[in-house]
């Protein structure tokens, strides 16, 4: 956050909570002219700080009601099995979120269903076929308390 003056912080601030504000609105929010601010904007998002511009849709009301914890242990860390086994779960659409993990486990998945038959279904057809699986362990969230989109700026 060092390399970004008052106005880029300003300006990343105020997309994340109003991302499908006009640039002569964000313009006048961070006290530029809509030019300056639309240059601005270009530069952000042409170094990759503002990646993407996103609709957040609710999982609930497309009827996801159970989020799933999955943690995935593999055969071994070689560079072709952890290249096979990511190549394999990004076709998975019910997996969200898949981090490579220290520690324990190789894996932890954040996978969407809409109940627990569905996510019998998900683990039999998708999670268990993944390339060189070993252990799957699933948690079901009772609740969820927080989900942020993006860090405080």
């Amino acid at each position: 956050m060092s390399s970004f003056d008052a106005i880029d912080r300003a300006i990343m601030r105020t997309l994340q909570d109003h991302g499908r504000i006009s640039n002569a609105d964000l313009a006048e929010r961070v006290g530029l002219s809509p030019s300056a601010c639309s240059r601005r904007l270009d530069i952000l998002e042409k170094n990759g700080t503002i990646s993407g511009y996103h609709a957040r849709l609710s999982n609930t009301a497309l009827d996801y009601k159970m989020m799933v914890i999955v943690h995935i242990s593999l055969s071994g860390q070689f560079a072709k099995t952890l290249t096979e086994f990511e190549a394999a779960v990004k076709l998975c659409p019910n997996v969200l979120v898949c981090y490579l993990m220290s520690g324990e486990y190789d894996y932890i998945l954040r996978v969407a269903a809409k109940d627990l038959e569905d996510y019998e279904r998900i683990h039999r057809d998708w999670l268990s076929a993944l390339p060189h699986v070993v252990k799957i362990n699933s948690s079901f969230a009772l609740r969820e308390i927080i989900d942020r989109p993006n860090v405080g700026l």
